[in-house]
């Protein structure tokens, strides 16, 4: 959609590329900075510390082997019984007789003996001093591998609790219980998990982030399938549809006059749809085109434009199966209009691109064309969708028709120049870069009204850290179109990207929400800067504000996912004891000026496709 063009392909990911740190998960990095090198060295201990070199076919090490006097490893039953004689000679404490079983459990469990290797570890576990809580917590994490190596995944929960009852901060004893918690589906405990470890390993374990990523997304989908049976569509804001309407060049509904009736007659049906249209009294739209549906066909004269403009309604609501049969029905309607049947098919293929269906979206793209070649909203549509799509070669082709079809048109205009925008970054042609800001000038001399032009070089030239020639076309944009809320959280944006000012962030932001209380950006945007001010229920609140007004499973996926990750948060900064107020500022205070880097930085990488 023409409106949305803007805000999916720069601002969608914006705030990942202002942090301008290594992108993470989307659950807060906590500076955590007790340590734990006073206990014993976990690492040398754990059963399942040569794992890769068994993988690649080496053997594993301990240091505790013997050599014979041909220096070649002794056998292993011999060692046994010589370790037995010791213990039978030599009276050792419970400590060091523990850590005897533990040795030979690690013995047994290198060598694949797991159900021996978990029989070492009970003794190990029944002749440790309560006191040794460090090395309890180690009996009962290597016990937990074995379990592991077994699938006996309840019991490697039980013994990954006991091992962080005995050592809170043990971060592979929470990374084994998660991976526990997958394996039997509870996605929200191994979310809390893998969250705990992230934080203990301070994020500096790439494999530990990119799998609390994986179930991140896992989370948002799973909570997105459960929520759309209950979800209830909503139709976005009036300057939103609004824009989307004008974004179309030969609306087959825009063309159609309906005459002024009697004096004291109302109208009804399409006509008062039509007149709904036209005084943006959008909320009435579809219980009017209703009511032209529902007339009997001697009595209905608009049956076909009243389908097509409801399911349009369905398809901005979300309500894509409502959308879908409306739209059907206009297109296996033999004796609609073909200007109508072609708007039909625009429609459903934006209905198919939204429900990730891409192919069916472009054969309806296919066959609008052919069956309206001259139809300029065929390929300005099919051109946004393939920027989405990241095909900018595809979409210059389409953008190139719109202009000879309609050389008047603002939209196309500046939106092509923005495709050039993207293709000279990607080539990192400067001499094809410099011709593309002076037609994004040559735009805005040309269509001086175009909300449009002024918005997109502000992107352009906030993307380029040109931030007070960014700001200075985001006010021009803004006094043409002072209630286009998305345009006050753009601007928010590249003021944190500029100066790293929250505060006036937020009051932009929230500006934007006054304007429009249906502005999901602004929702998901202030719901990130407040988990970096460690907000985290008040971030949590404009999640969920933001999933009632999502459209499409995607966009919903991902705002689950910022909500999971804020919620797992909260969980395991309550299990640590630790206080995120404290944090964020500790981390305000050696991250970049722009919006807290480190803390960020976990947020902005949550769900990302």
């Amino acid at each position: 959609m023409a409106y949305r063009y803007g805000s999916i392909s720069l601002t969608r990911w914006q705030l990942a590329l202002l942090v301008g740190t290594p992108v993470a998960i989307g659950l807060g990095i906590y500076v955590y900075r007790k340590s734990i090198s006073e206990r014993k060295s976990i690492g040398d201990n754990d059963a399942s510390n040569n794992v890769g070199d068994r993988k690649k076919g080496l053997p594993g090490k301990d240091k505790n082997q013997t050599l014979s006097i041909d220096g070649t490893t002794e056998d292993k039953e011999f060692e046994l019984k010589k370790k037995k004689a010791e213990l039978e000679s030599l009276k050792l404490s419970p400590l060091k007789e523990a850590t005897m079983y533990k040795n030979e459990g690690n013995v047994c469990y290198r060598n694949g003996k797991y159900d021996e290797a978990i029989s070492f570890y009970d003794k190990a576990i029944d002749k440790c001093p309560s006191e040794e809580r460090t090395d309890l917590a180690i009996f009962y994490q290597n016990r937990a591998a074995a379990y592991e190596m077994l699938k006996k995944w309840n019991r490697v929960k039980e013994d990954c609790t006991r091992s962080l009852q005995y050592n809170p901060q043990y971060a592979k004893a929470y990374y084994r219980r998660a991976k526990a918690h997958e394996a039997t589906n509870d996605l929200m405990d191994c979310l809390d998990d893998v969250t705990a470890t992230c934080i203990l390993e301070m994020f500096h374990n790439n494999s530990t982030i990119m799998y609390a990523d994986r179930i991140l997304k896992q989370t948002g989908r799973e909570a997105t399938e459960r929520a759309l049976k209950e979800h209830v569509p909503v139709l976005p804001s009036k300057y939103f549809i609004y824009t989307y309407l004008s974004s179309f060049i030969a609306d087959p509904i825009e063309t159609i006059t309906i005459l002024a009736p009697e004096e004291g007659v109302a109208l009804k049906g399409f006509a008062r749809a039509k007149k709904a249209l036209e005084d943006r009294q959008y909320e009435d739209v579809i219980a009017a085109c209703t009511e032209e549906i529902e007339t009997s066909e001697a009595e209905s004269q608009y049956k076909s434009e009243a389908l097509l403009l409801r399911g349009t309604f369905y398809l901005l609501s979300g309500n894509f199966a409502a959308a879908k049969h409306d739209l059907d029905a206009v297109i296996n309607n033999a004796a609609a209009e073909v200007s109508l049947h072609a708007a039909a098919l625009i429609k459903r293929a934006s209905l198919h691109i939204q429900q990730e269906e891409k192919d069916l979206g472009l054969v309806d793209f296919d066959a609008a064309s052919k069956l309206q070649p001259n139809n300029p909203d065929i390929y300005h549509q099919r051109a946004q969708i393939y920027i989405l799509l990241d095909q900018l070669n595809e979409a210059l082709s389409e953008f190139e028709k719109v202009i000879k079809m309609a050389p008047n048109h603002a939209m196309a205009y500046v939106q092509k120049c923005y495709a050039e925008y993207r293709m000279s970054l990607m080539s990192q042609d400067q001499m094809r870069l410099m011709i593309v800001m002076n037609e994004f000038k040559n735009a805005i001399e040309k269509y001086p009204d175009c909300v449009e032009c002024f918005s997109l070089m502000g992107q352009v030239l906030s993307d380029q850290q040109q931030f007070q020639q960014a700001d200075e076309f985001y006010e021009k944009a803004l006094k043409l179109a002072p209630d286009n809320a998305s345009l006050h959280v753009h601007r928010a944006i590249m003021l944190l990207q500029w100066k790293g000012d929250i505060e006036k962030a937020i009051t932009l932001i929230n500006h934007a929400l006054e304007v429009d209380s249906k502005c999901l950006l602004a929702y998901e945007t202030l719901g990130t800067i407040e988990v970096q001010r460690a907000n985290l229920n008040h971030a949590v609140d404009l999640f969920e504000k933001a999933i009632k007004l999502a459209k499409s499973k995607s966009e919903m996926s991902h705002l689950y996912a910022l909500r999971n990750a804020a919620v797992a948060q909260i969980n395991v900064t309550s299990k640590l004891g630790i206080d995120m107020a404290k944090i964020s500022a500790l981390a305000a205070g050696i991250a970049p000026p722009s919006i807290g880097g480190v803390v960020m930085k976990f947020v902005l990488r949550c769900g990302a496709e």
